[in-house]
């Protein structure tokens, strides 16, 4: 084989490899959603969550808790386009991009290495009249992931780290409930990715290195700036107890409870930026909570966390009551500890 002919040989392969591993744009815009995840190629090993060119994995610094789940997180942007950032919300992704995030749990989280059982991937896809978000609920045998339009009920247990059985009816949300979360000034918009909630190393296959920087690199984002805000990990202890509580309030409830969120009208505004105190619950009657209040008075009562609305309806599991009202089954144990001892905490 000739010097010519080996060069035309592998470049060939070179443009074959690459095509076989670019994501399906027509399948990102269309307005049809296609009946198996496979057709959009975000994966070049969809079954190990091995992303395609250009489909990067990020992680968050505080997450949307989720009955315990694991998540593993991926963003797309089509080539010669960027994100640009935006202060204080997720940065503008251009028409074409897609966030991707698969719902798993370990078979047992005292060894990560025996594998996974996945439950989902939802997609949120920018398309030429904004976002759409839909879910994909994988098979029992782990190959393919399936349109659910109208979701779907997982019955599925894990080991935790105690060695406990757990057990738990996974629901799949339907393409409305996406809406709950996934809504700003009544459309769809993201809520996860942020400059400070992405502020983070991040371990890639090729090594562990600072996430903006590797965006930045990769051609996802067009800038950022050099001092922002950022978000804390409500599990790091080296955080305040504020600090702590805050992110945990604002990644689980602020995208509802914000002037522009769906519970705009309740008064309770629990995203990061909110400094007033009776919008942030305390001393503040509830608006429209029916039974969701147990009969107490008010949203936050300083010093007394068991007569606060907040923490009454985190400890409850009725569909009803419970808050947030979708996207979980379980009571998130530890993030009601913290947000008690931070009521507990006020004077």
């Amino acid at each position: 084989m000739n010097l010519t002919y080996k060069f035309f040989f592998y470049s060939l392969l070179l443009i074959l490899s690459q095509s076989i591993l670019a994501v399906n744009d027509s399948a990102v815009l269309s307005k049809d959603f296609p009946s198996k995840l496979s057709e959009f190629n975000f994966f070049s090993n969809q079954a190990q969550q091995i992303p395609s060119n250009r489909v990067i994995p990020y992680d968050l610094i505080s997450t949307l808790f989720s009955d315990y789940s694991y998540k593993k997180r991926f963003v797309y942007v089509p080539e010669s386009k960027k994100a640009t950032y935006r202060e204080d919300w997720v940065f503008d992704f251009p028409v074409g991009s897609a966030l991707i995030k698969t719902f798993y749990y370990p078979l047992d989280e005292r060894d990560l290495t025996l594998g996974n059982n996945l439950l989902e991937t939802r997609l949120l896809l920018h398309k030429e009249n904004g976002w759409d978000a839909v879910s994909y609920a994988w098979n029992e045998d782990q190959t393919e992931a399936y349109l659910k339009i109208a979701g779907k009920t997982v019955h599925t247990s894990w080991i935790n780290k105690e060695g406990r059985n757990i057990s738990v009816r996974y629901r799949v949300p339907n393409k409305n409930q996406c809406k709950e979360c996934h809504s700003t000034n009544d459309e769809i918009s993201p809520i996860g990715p942020k400059a400070r909630n992405l502020n983070r190393e991040f371990n890639y296959s090729h090594g562990s290195k600072h996430q903006l920087v590797n965006l930045l690199k990769e051609g996802v984002i067009e800038s950022y700036p050099n001092t922002f805000r950022t978000i804390a990990d409500w599990e790091d202890s080296s955080f305040t107890l504020e600090e702590r509580a805050r992110a945990y309030l604002a990644i689980n409830c602020g995208h509802c409870h914000m002037t522009s969120g769906v519970a705009n009208s309740t008064g309770l505004y629990l995203n990061l930026n909110e400094i007033r105190s009776i919008h942030l619950g305390i001393n503040k009657s509830p608006v429209a909570t029916g039974r969701g209040s147990g009969n107490l008075k008010y949203s936050i009562v300083p010093g007394q966390a068991r007569e606060s609305i907040l923490l009454f309806r985190m400890i409850s599991t009725d569909p009803g009551v419970m808050m947030p009202e979708s996207g979980r089954s379980l009571v998130h144990k530890e993030a009601v500890l913290l947000i008690e001892e931070w009521i507990n905490s006020m004077k």
